[in-house]
């Protein structure tokens, strides 16, 4: 049997991941002097409301390699096969982890994909994999398969406030200052390489819902796959994007809420999507 494992970035729930069946691996969370599990004993908005509330900013911690370790020698015991779909290595250390846990666990039936990227493209990438378990393809094929479709998976998504990228320790306090005062909000994706990259600053959130609208006009959505509206905390933007990329022909599967692992970073009000390029 194929195993998909995914971890807590992917922003999956609990109760679809229990539904698919697939193997998990959550994110430490620690705000204050207490540490949740993202994912599964902090829900999202409990989450932001945190974030927005509290001095202390929240630290995230990457999953150790015994967390992966138990699934690897459970998978070797059962001779099933195991594809891992993970946050992108350039923004955690979750794809070293469970290589360490593979090599420990001395088991050649694990394959570890690096997503280059984070929040629900690993969705999509986790059930395209699902798709092509049930079609019978075999785990080297299904990899190569994901390894192709990985840099078409694209995030676009623009940003209400740059506090949280400053408090995070991304952006200098001066530069968040200059930007809060001049309205800018910027445009952010996730490269090919996996890093997080600007594609735009903009000022006023109007102007931000016409710049993704005419950056989507200059591409071709692959409509055999989903197309995914995010939001973080609060809806009235991204409903408003909604309604911008309605009125441009660009349907929408269905709106999705980030988690705490991504959210940390990019605060309230967020919204953007997520989509495959043809």
């Amino acid at each position: 049997m194929i195993k998909i494992l995914v971890d807590s970035s992917s922003d999956f729930s609990v109760e679809e991941i229990r539904q698919k069946g697939y193997l998990f691996v959550p994110v430490t969370i620690t705000i204050g002097e207490k540490t949740y599990t993202d994912g599964v004993d902090l829900e999202r908005n409990a989450f932001f409301e945190l974030l927005t509330t509290r001095d202390d900013f929240p630290k995230t911690a990457q999953p150790s390699p015994q967390a992966f370790l138990e699934s690897f020698l459970q998978a070797k015991r059962d001779k099933d096969q195991v594809i891992c779909i993970l946050l992108s290595s350039e923004l955690s250390g979750t794809c070293q982890s469970a290589i360490l846990a593979k090599n420990m666990a001395d088991y050649d039936g694990v394959y570890i994909v690096d997503s280059r990227s984070a929040t629900y493209t690993i969705k999509i990438l986790a059930d395209y994999a699902a798709a092509l378990i049930a079609q019978g393809l075999d785990a080297p094929s299904i990899v190569e398969k994901l390894e192709a479709l990985k840099s078409r998976v694209k995030v676009i998504a623009a940003l209400n406030t740059l506090e949280y990228l400053q408090r995070g320790g991304r952006l200098s306090k001066a530069a968040a200052s200059i930007g809060e005062l001049a309205n800018i909000k910027p445009v952010i994706t996730v490269t090919e390489e996996g890093k997080i990259g600007i594609l735009g600053k903009c000022i006023g959130k109007n102007k931000a819902i016409g710049f993704i609208a005419r950056h989507m006009e200059a591409l071709t959505v692959d409509t055999a796959f989903p197309v995914y509206s995010i939001f973080s905390y609060g809806t009235e933007n991204c409903e408003k994007f909604e309604e911008k990329l309605a009125a441009e022909h660009i349907p929408i599967t269905e709106r999705l809420q980030i988690g705490a692992t991504i959210g940390t970073h990019i605060g309230p009000e967020a919204f953007g999507l997520i989509y495959v390029e043809k």
